[in-house]
């Protein structure tokens, strides 16, 4: 948009200078404003404000159809922008659904992976998963938004010992009439039981042992079990990627098992190039400024970074992608450090991202855990959270019916999970303050789907707008929302630039909160003048497609009524 055109404007005349242009809080600095002349009277040494008297001078002419005005304060230089320019813009947004979808294309012809969720089949997933699901659905639907060609990874952990010893415990304990009733929370508590009954027969371990051999090996009967835990297991997250508006039949479901096969070639081909060498019996890889890393243990067994090796390789060489993002936890950073420094020994020809999150905490500021200090099921995080919403849902509503409200509760509570995720930036640790996450008057995801219902309950009542008149929007905060309109496609380009999608969330709060008190303190439907309502309601439909659009691509659903 008119953000890229400046900075476009600005770098042809100034070519090879890296600046800013950033979009001032405060409507008095301007639409736009940039750091260039700072960047340039710093290398010339000469008065900034002098410098950008020149700048204007000569970008002028190729903006003078949409800039009003230029500032020089402090050796800026702000931009204002014509208002019929910004009335132009908003019948373009109005006619043409994909006409700000236009301005964000960056991705085409441009294949990325984007990994996430990654839970271990035969075990429930619980709180550590939330994040990964959420931030890494986000970034899929942002990337995918952009033009890009995604392919949604979902590498979940179906391989090892512990399949042999769950094995054991099915032969010897398991029912199967319990397995169909309650599938994975029965395995758990099989493999439960296995670790008790170890304590006083030590032998499990090597029947364990002995039994994962024999999957190894092919055998029959156990591969029939180990294939139909996963289809149970994979049956149990398509049912909770549900519950989280999450559309199971885009992702690619892998498994550590795909890559078995391949593990000798890879450790043979690290060998052979004298990149991986023996150290007490293990196998490792000296990198530079990290610590070793391991291969393959002095026991023969491999890890789950040989594993990644094998995966990567087929992600580049089959699926043919040059960037792939990996949405796994802090606690991880070390294991893809070294990931991305054996892959760049390898020469492999793709960008790595560790996109990293933090942990979620409790409202006391601990890690959230129940009573029994066991780690939170993902299923009762959003047992708990919709129960909350059906209250705030029916007390904001009574009148509707059982039916409509816990459709409606089902979607605040996903949303209020979400946005409370992705408002903030993936690194950071997330507290779980339930109250905050539903309350309908502050930053949070509710918050924004009841703005998105009520500008679409004046829709029905004044009907869509006509664009035939819309000089006369001339209020400042009719104005000011044309302009936020504006700033959407650059603000998706920013969640692709920097992997992560809280600018988004909180572009969607901030355009919700100026189309809140814009419709409190104007009188839209009472308006005498028709045809500056119609006007008016061509900025409120506007604005309420930016917001769906906005919540969809976050995984949150945008509710016509609440």
């Amino acid at each position: 948009m008119i953000k890229s055109l400046i900075q476009k404007v600005i770098s042809d005349s100034y070519p090879d200078i890296n600046f800013e242009v950033t979009t001032p809080d405060q409507k008095e600095f301007g639409h736009y404003s940039t750091n260039i002349a700072f960047v340039l009277g710093k290398k010339e040494k000469k008065n900034p404000n002098e410098i950008a008297k020149s700048i204007i001078e000569t970008i002028k002419p190729k903006l003078e159809d949409k800039i009003e005005k230029t500032e020089v304060i402090g050796g800026y230089i702000n931009f204002f922008l014509k208002n019929s320019y910004l009335r132009e813009q908003l019948k373009n947004i109005f006619l043409d659904e994909k006409y700000l979808w236009n301005q964000a294309q960056i991705g085409k012809d441009k294949k990325v992976i984007i990994e996430y969720s990654s839970p271990n089949i035969a075990k429930p997933m619980h709180i550590g998963h939330l994040r990964s699901t959420i931030i890494g659905d986000a970034l899929a639907n942002i990337y995918e938004y952009t033009g890009f060609n995604i392919i949604r990874w979902n590498f979940i952990g179906d391989w090892g010992t512990q399949f042999g010893k769950l094995i054991v415990a099915y032969k010897k304990w398991g029912e199967q009439k319990r397995l169909e009733a309650n599938p994975i929370p029965y395995l758990l508590e099989l493999y439960i039981r296995f670790h008790e009954e170890l304590k006083n027969n030590p032998s499990l371990e090597k029947e364990g042992q002995f039994e994962f051999q024999k999957l190894e090996n092919g055998d029959p009967e156990n591969k029939k079990l180990w294939e139909y835990f996963k289809i149970k297991s994979i049956n149990e997250f398509n049912r909770i990627y549900e519950q989280l508006n999450i559309e199971t039949d885009k992702m690619v479901f892998k498994g550590e098992s795909d890559y078995e096969s391949k593990l000798k070639s890879i450790i043979d081909n690290l060998t052979q190039r004298d990149i991986a060498k023996e150290s007490e019996g293990a196998l490792i890889i000296e990198l530079p400024d990290l610590p070793p890393a391991m291969l393959r243990k002095s026991d023969g067994a491999t890890l789950y970074l040989t594993r990644d090796l094998a995966s990567l390789e087929d992600r580049v060489e089959k699926k043919q992608t040059k960037k792939i993002l990996y949405v796994v936890a802090n606690q991880q950073a070390l294991h893809f450090e070294q990931l991305f420094a054996v892959a760049k020994l390898l020469k492999i020809d793709a960008e790595l991202v560790h996109v990293k999150f933090g942990m979620v905490l409790g409202e006391d500021g601990k890690k959230l855990a129940t009573r029994e200090g066991r780690v939170v099921l993902l299923q009762e995080v959003i047992n708990k959270i919709e129960d909350l919403a059906i209250k705030t849902v029916k007390e904001k509503n009574p009148q509707l019916d059982e039916s409509r409200s816990n459709e409606v509760a089902h979607a605040v509570a996903i949303g209020a999970l979400k946005y409370n995720d992705l408002k903030q930036h993936p690194y950071s640790d997330i507290t779980f303050d339930w109250k905050a996450m539903l309350n309908l008057g502050g930053n949070s995801g509710p918050y924004i789907q009841y703005t998105f219902a009520r500008l679409n309950n004046i829709l029905e009542k004044g009907g869509q707008g006509e664009t035939s008149h819309l000089e006369l929007l001339t209020d400042e905060q009719e104005l000011n929302l044309i302009s936020e309109l504006l700033n959407f496609p650059e603000i998706i380009k920013q969640c692709v630039q920097l992997n992560t999608a809280n600018s988004l969330a909180l572009y969607l709060y901030h355009l919700a909160s100026k189309a809140n008190h814009f419709y409190e303190t104007i009188r839209i439907l009472d308006d005498q003048e028709t045809a500056r309502k119609m006007a008016r309601l061509v900025l409120i439909k506007s604005v309420a497609q930016i917001l769906e659009q906005g919540l969809n691509l976050l995984g949150i659903k945008a509710l016509k009524r609440i």
